[in-house]
Protein backbone atom coordinates (compact mmCIF):
# COMPACT_ATOMS: atom_id res chain seq x y z
CA UNK A 1 0.00 0.00 0.00
CA UNK A 2 1.48 3.38 -0.97
CA UNK A 3 2.25 5.99 1.66
CA UNK A 4 1.98 9.74 1.66
CA UNK A 5 4.41 11.68 3.77
CA UNK A 6 3.00 15.09 4.62
CA UNK A 7 5.80 17.47 5.51
CA UNK A 8 5.31 19.56 8.66
CA UNK A 9 2.89 22.47 8.30
CA UNK A 10 2.78 25.00 11.13
CA UNK A 11 -1.01 24.78 11.51
CA UNK A 12 -2.38 21.63 9.86
CA UNK A 13 0.20 19.02 10.93
CA UNK A 14 3.06 20.55 12.90
CA UNK A 15 4.88 17.23 13.30
CA UNK A 16 4.26 16.07 9.73
CA UNK A 17 2.68 12.67 9.07
CA UNK A 18 3.29 9.41 7.20
CA UNK A 19 0.01 7.73 6.30
CA UNK A 20 -1.21 4.90 4.10
CA UNK A 21 -3.21 5.57 0.95
CA UNK A 22 -5.35 3.35 -1.23
CA UNK A 23 -4.82 3.04 -4.97
CA UNK A 24 -6.83 5.74 -6.77
CA UNK A 25 -7.54 7.75 -3.62
CA UNK A 26 -7.03 11.51 -3.84
CA UNK A 27 -4.31 13.17 -1.81
CA UNK A 28 -7.00 15.35 -0.24
CA UNK A 29 -9.13 12.39 0.86
CA UNK A 30 -6.07 10.72 2.42
CA UNK A 31 -5.25 13.93 4.30
CA UNK A 32 -8.79 14.45 5.58
CA UNK A 33 -9.14 10.80 6.64
CA UNK A 34 -6.01 11.27 8.75
CA UNK A 35 -7.03 14.51 10.44
CA UNK A 36 -5.03 16.87 8.20
CA UNK A 37 -7.57 19.59 7.45
CA UNK A 38 -6.53 20.84 4.03
CA UNK A 39 -9.03 23.46 2.85
CA UNK A 40 -11.38 22.45 0.04
CA UNK A 41 -13.84 25.28 -0.51
CA UNK A 42 -15.32 23.80 -3.71
CA UNK A 43 -16.07 20.44 -2.05
CA UNK A 44 -13.41 18.54 -4.05
CA UNK A 45 -14.55 19.27 -7.60
CA UNK A 46 -11.44 21.11 -8.78
CA UNK A 47 -13.15 24.49 -9.04
CA UNK A 48 -10.89 26.43 -6.66
CA UNK A 49 -7.29 26.28 -5.48
CA UNK A 50 -7.71 26.04 -1.71
CA UNK A 51 -6.44 22.42 -1.70
CA UNK A 52 -3.26 23.28 -3.63
CA UNK A 53 -0.20 21.26 -2.57
CA UNK A 54 3.37 20.64 -3.74
CA UNK A 55 4.20 17.02 -4.59
CA UNK A 56 7.91 16.95 -3.69
CA UNK A 57 8.43 13.24 -4.49
CA UNK A 58 6.39 10.84 -6.60
CA UNK A 59 4.93 13.54 -8.87
CA UNK A 60 5.41 11.46 -12.02
CA UNK A 61 3.29 8.61 -10.62
CA UNK A 62 0.19 10.84 -10.57
CA UNK A 63 -2.25 11.06 -13.48
CA UNK A 64 -1.49 13.81 -15.96
CA UNK A 65 -3.03 17.17 -15.15
CA UNK A 66 -6.30 17.72 -16.97
CA UNK A 67 -7.02 21.07 -18.58
CA UNK A 68 -9.46 22.23 -15.88
CA UNK A 69 -6.95 21.57 -13.08
CA UNK A 70 -4.16 23.24 -15.04
CA UNK A 71 -6.33 26.33 -15.56
CA UNK A 72 -7.20 26.48 -11.85
CA UNK A 73 -3.57 26.07 -10.78
CA UNK A 74 -2.72 29.31 -12.59
CA UNK A 75 -4.69 31.06 -9.81
CA UNK A 76 -2.94 29.28 -6.91
CA UNK A 77 -0.75 31.13 -4.44
CA UNK A 78 2.91 30.18 -4.80
CA UNK A 79 2.57 28.05 -7.93
CA UNK A 80 5.54 25.73 -8.57
CA UNK A 81 6.27 23.01 -11.17
CA UNK A 82 5.27 20.35 -8.60
CA UNK A 83 1.92 22.00 -7.80
CA UNK A 84 -1.29 19.97 -7.90
CA UNK A 85 -4.82 20.31 -6.59
CA UNK A 86 -4.93 17.64 -3.90
CA UNK A 87 -8.57 16.85 -4.74
CA UNK A 88 -7.53 15.88 -8.29
CA UNK A 89 -4.16 14.17 -7.62
CA UNK A 90 -4.73 10.43 -7.22
CA UNK A 91 -2.32 7.91 -5.72
CA UNK A 92 -1.04 5.25 -8.11
CA UNK A 93 1.24 2.77 -6.39
CA UNK A 94 4.17 5.03 -5.57
CA UNK A 95 4.88 6.77 -2.28
CA UNK A 96 4.46 10.54 -2.29
CA UNK A 97 6.00 13.38 -0.31
CA UNK A 98 3.58 16.30 -0.09
CA UNK A 99 4.07 19.83 1.21
CA UNK A 100 1.07 21.99 2.08
CA UNK A 101 1.70 25.64 1.18
CA UNK A 102 1.84 28.20 3.95
CA UNK A 103 -0.96 30.23 2.35
CA UNK A 104 -3.97 29.73 0.09
CA UNK A 105 -6.23 32.15 -1.73
CA UNK A 106 -9.04 31.41 0.72
CA UNK A 107 -9.83 34.44 2.86
CA UNK A 108 -11.95 32.55 5.39
CA UNK A 109 -11.80 28.97 6.62
CA UNK A 110 -14.77 26.81 5.79
CA UNK A 111 -14.59 24.59 8.95
CA UNK A 112 -15.43 21.34 7.21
Amino acid sequence: MPKIIFLPHHELCPEGAAVEASEGESVLDVALRNGIGIEHACEKVGACTTCHVYVREGYDSLDDIEENEDDMLDKAWGLEPESRLSCQARVHGEDLVVEIPKYSINHAKENH
